[in-house]
């Protein structure tokens, strides 16, 4: 088994979801910022290179997909999870023109989460988990 050590940075207002998905990549070794907001995202963003942003489309103020527009002039390439409580057609349209490829509908499964940032943070970024 390999521990993870890709940088994730996961956006949502809700300070107990953002404790759960957190909880839930750390013990598998991914380091792991939390941002409430949009505007607090891209700050962090400005100063460190993250593998992946899993990112709430309702945020009060900036939006998800304001604050996707914006990730994309700081960060283009990054890969980005979607989440949403509603299945909106337009959201999903825009994102993907954005290049957004993967949505987490909530409530969703801790062990799909896990697996799509295991799918897209790089392979190189796994280093061997310590003998015990």
């Amino acid at each position: 088994m390999a521990i993870n050590s890709g940088d994730l940075l996961i956006v949502d207002d809700q300070m107990g979801v953002r404790r759960l998905i957190s909880e839930a990549l750390l013990e598998r070794g991914y380091v792991v910022d939390q941002a409430s907001c949009g505007r607090e995202a891209l700050e962090m963003l400005k100063g460190k290179k993250y593998h992946l942003i899993i990112l709430d489309v309702k945020m009060p103020g900036m939006s998800g997909i304001e604050t996707l527009h914006e990730i994309r002039k700081i960060n283009p390439g990054v890969s980005v999870v979607l989440m949403t409580a509603y299945e909106e057609l337009d959201v999903v349209e825009e994102a993907g023109k954005l290049g957004v490829k993967h949505y987490l509908c909530k409530p969703f499964d801790l062990n799909e989460l896990r697996s799509l940032a295991q799918q897209l943070i790089p392979s190189s970024d796994a280093i061997p988990a310590p003998v015990q």
